[in-house]
């Protein structure tokens, strides 16, 4: 399994921005697809983005497609969450994920049985 630690979360006016990290440790980066997820209150965990290990192709929930852009760092082992224009709506925990297995290219929207390795999330809190 990848080990995966997030940073970056806090509270934010409407608006705003954050940029999320989630580092990797464990077995090699490079070859998972890394993607993010967000848990609200009471709700279930929902599908934001991910990125494919080849770093080429993403695919982002309609909800932060304009908003929120991934990226990563396969020397730094690090995926990366730049949020924009945040709402309130986008308050939730947020959660980074490496794919279930190695060598996956993911294709269209993505479930939470995907993937195979959670970090333990972060709180985002977006202030109206």
């Amino acid at each position: 399994q990848v080990q995966l630690v997030e940073s970056g979360g806090g509270l934010v006016q409407a608006g705003g921005s954050l940029r999320l990290s989630c580092a990797a440790s464990g077995r090699t980066f490079s070859g998972y697809a890394m993607g993010w997820f967000r848990q609200a209150p009471g709700k279930e965990r929902e599908f934001v983005v991910y990125i494919n290990w080849t770093g080429g192709s993403t695919y982002y929930a309609d909800s932060v497609k304009g908003r929120f852009t991934i990226s990563r760092d396969s020397a730094k082992s690090t995926v990366y969450l730049q949020m924009n224009t945040l709402k309130p709506e986008d308050t939730a925990v947020y959660y980074c994920a490496a794919a279930l297995r190695r060598n996956t290219i993911l294709v269209g929207p993505a479930r939470v049985s995907d993937f195979g390795s959670w970090g333990q999330g972060t709180q985002v809190t977006v202030s109206s």
